[in-house]
């Protein structure tokens, strides 16, 4: 059975690497969301999205609906997927293996038999391609083991993940289930701790950290940042109902090329003025200065 120390410093260690490693590339990702050219745009949804999230076609609006996607989910997904290999050295560094192909090895505190794992973030983080290559390290692994009279059977190899349930497993990982052990989430936790309540400690864990943090102030400066360039580049200035037709084509070329393209969109002008800003009068003097 692992002491509880040993348990103590896992969840310290768990807690260092979600401050510095998930949390801090997350603060960094969203800071690099500023700038329009970060977002591949749909420029059939946006506005409906703004309008559909915040009721109105804002800069503002445009830009929450661009970055709430990313910064609560892909960007963060990513970042904890990517640190999987800091994970492993550092929360589980008393677990590392020295056998290729294989992340972690420890005795299951269930059967208290040897497990040689190979360990992933999530219920769906790996792909067909991965299947093989799993398999391909466990046959390895276990060859070895043969060649240096080590006794290894296949059910000395798992496949598991820091979260998630078996419920949730993705195809590829049900595929892996056939062939190896998989433990998800709650399961590998315990296996690896002894403790069943485990996995729900890591997730106070991360509760207590998130405490310690101001990450909306970030978001709402950032929005703020983008939806300037959003105005910038989709309303760069009023037109001047004084200024001549000439001198206003001149000074809001962008502006009516947006219009202009809007109505390939099949937007009507109302929706136009709405979108950018301006009275329907000034949308309809974009079609006189053609």
């Amino acid at each position: 059975m692992i002491p509880d120390n040993k348990r103590t410093e896992i969840l310290d260690k768990f807690k260092a690497f979600f401050r510095d490693e998930i949390i801090n590339n997350h603060r960094k990702n969203t800071l690099k969301l500023k700038r329009l050219q970060e977002f591949k745009i749909n420029p059939f949804l946006w506005f409906y999205l703004a309008k559909y999230l915040t009721g109105d076609t804002s800069p503002v609006s445009i830009a929450k609906i661009l970055i709430y996607p990313r910064v609560l989910g892909t960007s963060i997904t990513t970042t904890f997927g990517t640190a999987m290999q800091k994970f492993i050295s550092t929360v589980l560094e008393g677990f590392g293996s020295t056998t290729p192909g294989i992340d972690i090895e420890f005795v299951d505190q269930i059967d208290f038999t040897k497990k040689y794992c190979q360990l992933k973030s999530g219920p769906d983080s790996i792909n067909r391609d991965d299947v093989t290559t799993i398999k391909n390290h466990f046959r390895e692994a276990r060859n070895r083991a043969r060649t240096n009279n080590l006794k290894i059977s296949s059910d000395d190899f798992v496949f598991c993940t820091v979260y998630g349930e078996r419920s949730e497993m993705n195809s590829f990982i049900s595929e892996l289930s056939r062939d190896y052990t998989v433990y998800m989430g709650k399961e590998f936790w315990y296996r690896l701790t002894g403790e069943e309540a485990f996995y729900n400690r890591l997730i106070n864990a991360i509760i207590e950290i998130v405490d310690e943090m101001d990450m909306p102030s970030i978001v709402e400066k950032v929005i703020e940042d983008l939806s300037k360039e959003i105005s910038s580049k989709v309303t760069t200035s009023n037109l001047n109902q004084s200024q001549t037709p000439k001198l206003q084509q001149s000074q809001d070329k962008t502006k009516m090329e947006t219009v202009n393209k809007l109505r390939q969109f099949g937007l009507g002008d109302e929706q136009i003025a709405e979108a950018l800003g301006l009275t329907l009068d000034e949308v309809k003097q974009v079609d006189s200065q053609d």
